[in-house]
C-alpha cells in the first residue's frame, strides 16, 4: 500500500505501508542504533515523535515481551527503508509489522532513509506526516504544519503514571498512599516518573532501592510526607520548561535530599538549580554517542535520546561532569556541595551499550553518605 512522508518544509518521500491503512503525524527524527528497535518502540521520550531508523534492515530478529521499556507502543510512527516481516530469532514472539499493527501504530518501508537522515541532519528535526489515504502533497504539508511544535509541549504528564506504585521483581504494583508503608529494604527513594524505562527501575532495584514511583504531578510536600532517603528523576518526553510543576517541586527537595537524574530529569534538575534549556536542531538519539566522563576522563560509549540541552554556564554551584564529543554540550553535571548528579544520556542501555552503568552506583553511594543507609 503506497504512503507518503511529507515534511513541514515541504518535502516528500514516498515509500509503502507495513502495517494497513495509516495516517499520523508528529517531530520526525532520527535514530542511528543498528539494533534496540523495540527498546525504541517502547521509550515514552519518543512521545510525540516518528522515529527513522537509520540502519537498512530493521526487524530481524522480531519482538518479544521480555524487552519492552514501557506497557505499550509510543513513538507516534516507524520510518524504515526495509522492514523484516519473517524474522529469524528463538526470542521472538511476533513479527515487527504485526506488533505495531496491533499497537495500532503506523510503519512505512521503501523511504530513503538516508536522504531522510541528511535532509533532517542539515535542517533540523521537523513535523511531518505520514498517509496512504491521501496523495495530495499540499494538502498533507498544510497538515504538517498544523501539528504542534515540540517547544511548549508538556507530554511528561501525559505519559507518566497516573497511580503510584511499588517497584517488585514482578514490576509494577499499584499502591494506596492512604495507607502506604514502605518495605523492609534499603534506601527509600521516590522515582518521578515523567516516561521512566522500566530498566532504570530494574538497575535501581540491583543497588538496593526500594522505589515508589509517582506521578509527576505529585508535590514536593506530598512527597515529603511519605519520608524518603532520595528522590530520583526519570527520563521523559516533551518541552522541560513547560514542567514547571516538577521544577518548583524538584527545587525544593534539593535543599536537602540527594536528587539524581536521567535525560528528561538531567533537565529539569538544571532548571531547578538556576540553569536554562534550550533545543538541539536535530538531538541525539542513537546507542553510539561518544561521551568523556571529565572524572575519570575515559571515554564512553552512550545511548541517547534527547531534543533538548541544558546551559549551566555561569553557575557557580554546579560543575560539568560529562561533555558530548560529537557538539561539546553538556551530558551530566553534578552540584559542587550538594549530593545531587545528573546525565543527559541513557545509562540503563536499553538500547545501548554498558559502559555508563556505574551512575546507578555512584547515586546509591551518594545515598548511602547522606543517610548511612
Amino acid at each position: 500500500m503506497k504512503a507518503i512522508l511529507a515534511l513541514e518544509d515541504g518535502t516528500l518521500f514516498p515509500g509503502e505501508s507495513f502495517t494497513g491503512p495509516i495516517e499520523a503525524g508528529g517531530e520526525v527524527i532520527f535514530n542511528t542504533g543498528m539494533t534496540g528497535y523495540q527498546e525504541v518502540l517502547t521509550d515514552p521520550s519518543y512521545t510525540g515523535q516518528m522515529v527513522c531508523m537509520t540502519y537498512p534492515l530493521i526487524g530481524n530478529y522480531g519482538v518479544n515481551v521480555e524487552d519492552v521499556e514501557s506497557p505499550k507502543v509510543q513513538v507516534a510512527g516507524f520510518i524504515v527503508k526495509e522492514c523484516c516481516k519473517q524474522p529469524s530469532n528463538w526470542r521472538a514472539h511476533k513479527s515487527l509489522p504485526d506488533y505495531l499493527r496491533e499497537a495500532g501504530i503506523p510503519g512505512i518501508e521503501g523511504v530513503d532513509t538516508r536522504a531522510l537522515t541528511r535532509h533532517l541532519r542539515i535542517h533540523g528535526a521537523m513535523r511531518g506526516v505520514i498517509s496512504t489515504s491521501v496523495d495530495d502533497a499540499a494538502e498533507l504539508v498544510r497538515r504538517a504544519k498544523g501539528l504542534a511544535p515540540m517547544e511548549g509541549l508538556n507530554l511528561a504528564d501525559r505519559v507518566s503514571t497516573t497511580e503510584p506504585y511499588l517497584w517488585t521483581d514482578q514490576g509494577p504494583v499499584p499502591v494506596n498512599l492512604k495507607d502506604f508503608a514502605w518495605p523492609e529494604g534499603g534506601p527509600r527513594v521516590i522515582v518521578y516518573d515523567f516516561g521512566i524505562k522500566w530498566n532504570i527501575h530494574r538497575l535501581l532495584a540491583a543497588q538496593g532501592f526500594v522505589q515508589l514511583t509517582v506521578p509527576s504531578s505529585m508535590s514536593a510536600a506530598e512527597a515529603r510526607a511519605l519520608e524518603p532517603d532520595a528522590i530520583f528523576l526519570s527520563n521523559g518526553p516533551g518541552d522541560p520548561a513547560v514542567v514547571t510543576g516538577a521544577v518548583e517541586a524538584t527545587r525544593d527537595f534539593c535543599q536537602d535530599l540527594p536528587v539524581a537524574g536521567i535525560c528528561l530529569g538531567h533537565q529539569i534538575l538544571g532548571l531547578a538549580l538556576g540553569g536554562t534549556t534550550f533545543k538541539l536542531g536535530f538531538g541525539h538519539h542513537g546507542c553510539n554517542h561518544p561521551v568523556m566522563d571529565l572524572e575519570s576522563e575515559k571515554i564512553e560509549i552512550s545511548s541517547q535520546n534527547h531534543g533538548f540541552c541544558v546551559d549551566i554556564s555561569g553557575l557557580n554551584h554546579l560543575k560539568m561532569t560529562h561533555r558530548n564529543l560529537n557538539d561539546d554540550t553538556l551530558e551530566g553535571f553534578a552540584h559542587r556541595d550538594k549530593p545531587i548528579i545528573a546525565i543527559q544520556f541513557h545509562p540503563e542501555a536499553a538500547p545501548g551499550p554498558h559502559d555508563s552503568g556505574y551512575f546507578f552506583a555512584r547515586f546509591r553511594d551518594l545515598v548511602r553518605q547522606e543517610t548511612g543507609k
